[in-house]
């Protein structure tokens, strides 16, 4: 309480700080240096260390090789944001919304993580600004070259990436599989499906099931198939979706392709997909779909990121309509999913 004259303590718990800028624009103004600290804690693994209980920062920096003053302040602002708790002894802990950065948890984020804060997005969104007047892409004005062709140049760029989209597939994976009804037998062709997390996941929930994952040779090598439950039931095939597909499938899936690659691009590698398939023939495109009059959805923000690295794009239901109707198939239904894709079902016409 304040006495006749005296001002209100402007620092006085709970009292909200009068600023320049409104909270909203405050937290978007900054948002570079929460992903900054973000990563720094992600790259030493500072997580890891706290799985038994918290710890103070010089604990920390002695087993991180890190410097405990520094850390002492990156700890603070991700605490300030929730993702650890200082107590009273300024020892840290890790909160629940922190723990996904453990590598040992299930569903880990580390390596998302790492591919989101990575200087590919970083130098990309430097770039963001002079792109908007037209030309290259960010990515392309930073790095000299698209972004899929640098990553064949760069293994270890690659491996950020295929890490990273790993991370994100795990959980999400699981959630598509329960979320589209599999027929009880049919033969799956997972088109451009990575190391074949999806693919996995369907062929786990269906016994009688058998799958082809078809994708680059040197990415398909390092599949996630050789386990005892799915012995002789897939096969692996390496090659170019822009120019065939493995043919033979009751069922064609292509998750978070499409949304890589322009128009143009996409209806290509569905026209790929369609002289795969016979007529009748099942296509999943498993994408976000945006909804469109500003309601809140996680694959705006994502949006931007294809607008950075790549020439594809996030796209409402309308356009994958055309998209689909352009390569010859018919779209029959959309399922949303408890994650960030929705199934996209659509018919060979």
């Amino acid at each position: 309480m304040t006495g006749p004259g005296e001002s209100p303590d402007p620092l006085a718990p709970g009292r909200p700080l009068a600023t320049s800028a409104p909270p909203a624009l405050h937290e978007v103004m900054f948002g570079h240096v929460h992903s900054a600290a973000l990563r720094a804690v992600a790259v030493h693994r500072i997580p890891d260390h706290l799985a038994d209980g918290p710890r103070t920062p010089e604990e920390l920096a002695s087993l991180t090789g890190t410097d405990a003053a520094a850390l002492r302040r990156v700890l603070r602002l991700l605490a300030v944001l929730g993702l650890f708790h200082e107590d009273e002894r300024g020892r840290f802990r890790l909160e629940a919304a922190g723990r996904p950065l453990r590598t040992d948890v299930p569903h880990s984020q580390h390596a998302g993580v790492l591919m989101v804060t990575d200087p590919m997005i970083v130098r990309s969104a430097a770039e963001l600004p002079v792109s908007l007047g037209g030309g290259r892409s960010p990515f392309e004005r930073a790095y000299g070259g698209p972004f899929f062709e640098h990553l064949r140049k760069s293994p270890e760029d690659r491996a950020v990436f295929d890490a990273g989209m790993a991370a994100f597939s795990g959980r999400e994976d699981e959630l598509v599989a329960q979320a589209y009804p599999f027929p009880e037998r049919a033969r799956v062709v997972d088109v451009g499906g990575g190391r074949g997390g999806l693919l996995r996941a369907v062929l786990r929930r269906g016994p009688a099931l058998d799958g082809v994952l078809f994708d680059r040779p040197g990415t398909v090598a390092g599949h996630l198939l050789d386990e005892p439950a799915l012995t002789g039931r897939w096969r692996t095939e390496g090659g170019d979706f822009f120019e065939t597909v493995p043919p033979g499938g009751d069922l064609y899936v292509l998750k978070h392709v499409l949304h890589d690659w322009d128009d143009e691009d996409a209806v290509r590698i569905l026209g790929s997909v369609r002289r795969a398939a016979a007529a009748g023939t099942r296509l999943l495109v498993v994408d976000a779909v945006l909804p469109g009059g500003g309601v809140p959805h996680p694959a705006v923000e994502l949006d931007i990121v294809m607008l950075l690295v790549v020439e594809g794009r996030e796209r409402t239901a309308a356009e994958f309509e055309e998209l689909l109707s352009r390569a010859g198939f018919r779209l029959h239904r959309i399922l949303p999913t408890p994650s960030l894709p929705s199934v996209i079902e659509a018919v060979a016409v």
